[in-house]
């Protein structure tokens, strides 16, 4: 066997990644000395819930203008050290325009100030940068219509994709459909979470009512052959999170992954970190957990990278160049 190429020299794509949930440490740590409180634990917790409340509380420490900014260019910046051309952070504005006591302005002045010092971070690191705004399943679907016009109002100042969060076994898809036809119409790339908390139907329910061009997990797909049929036949892109499906006991261990079977069912997979904050694993990392404990060799590794640089948001230009240095990489 010829030694293993350096992973961290494969160009890649970063598309499942929510910017909270990114950052660093040592950030949520200067964050929770600024507001005088101890930094909330990020590493343990035994259900979503408990998983969700925690991020809510890491993100409730992001008060400043200053402090988005700082997480936006971090975020950035660790993914142009994994190898990453191309990040897309879910990000959700009302999580600060709505904001008690300091809100940063209107849900236009927030996306306005990400997409500005994403800008800037992409000029200095050479990664490009997308954002994916992302609506809440546990929220008013009108909400959701909303922040689709509002993604498609910037579909061409560096929004790239419309997504769907929050725990899909607590509510469906079908009535955030409205919102994701919007969001489509604007030629935005349709990215929902489906198939994690909930099975097959939840990733039926994603392409039939949403129209998923990629779906963030899909995981639990595995459980029906006819579907995973589809997801191969359809072209639709899984962004997998090995490390995060573990910590949340959607799969026992990260050897009974199912990344290795959907691959060899066709499905076109991408690999991602989801929240490295919480579950303490980058798009690198995943890419060497899938080479050691899933035992995929580099040429499946480098169809990984290759996928989801083809599945991004990014300028052709950018898509192209990188496809050729996966190429050369492998």
């Amino acid at each position: 066997m010829p030694p293993a190429r350096d992973l961290a020299t494969l160009p890649k794509a970063h598309l499942h990644l929510h910017l909270e949930g990114a950052m660093r440490p040592d950030t949520l740590a200067d964050f929770a000395h600024s507001a005088g409180v101890p930094a909330p634990e990020v590493r343990r917790y035994d259900s979503f819930a408990e998983f969700n409340q925690r991020y809510r509380a890491a993100s409730g420490l992001v008060r400043t203008a200053d402090d988005l900014r700082r997480v936006v260019r971090e975020v950035i910046e660790d993914a142009a050290a994994d190898g990453a051309v191309w990040v897309e952070p879910h990000f959700y504005p009302p999580r600060y325009a709505g904001k008690v006591g300091e809100p940063l302005g209107t849900r236009e002045e927030v996306l306005e100030l990400v997409l500005d010092e994403a800008a800037s971070a992409t000029e200095r690191t050479g990664t490009g940068c997308g954002i994916m705004i992302s609506a809440l399943r546990d929220a008013n679907p009108a909400e959701a219509v909303s922040l689709a016009r509002l993604a498609a109002r910037y579909a061409d100042a560096g929004v790239v994709a419309f997504g769907l969060a929050a725990d899909e076994s607590l509510y469906p898809p079908e009535p955030f459909a409205e919102a994701f036809g919007i969001a489509r119409d604007a030629g935005l790339i349709s990215a929902p979470h489906a198939g994690e908390l909930a099975g097959p139907a939840s990733v039926r329910g994603a392409l039939d009512a949403l129209g998923a061009d990629r779906i963030c997990h899909g995981v639990r797909a595995v459980e029906e052959p006819a579907l995973v049929a589809r997801l191969a036949e359809d072209g639709v892109v899984l962004d997998l999170c090995p490390s995060s499906n573990v910590s949340l006991q959607v799969v026992p261990t990260l050897g009974e992954h199912p990344l290795g079977a959907l691959l060899a069912a066709g499905v076109r997979c991408t690999l991602s970190g989801d929240d490295p904050l919480l579950f303490g694993s980058g798009v690198l990392d995943e890419f060497e957990l899938a080479r050691a404990a899933l035992g995929l060799h580099d040429t499946q590794l480098a169809a990984i990278a290759r996928t989801s640089i083809e599945a991004s948001g990014a300028p052709a230009k950018l898509i192209t160049s990188a496809l050729a240095d996966v190429d050369t990489w492998l």
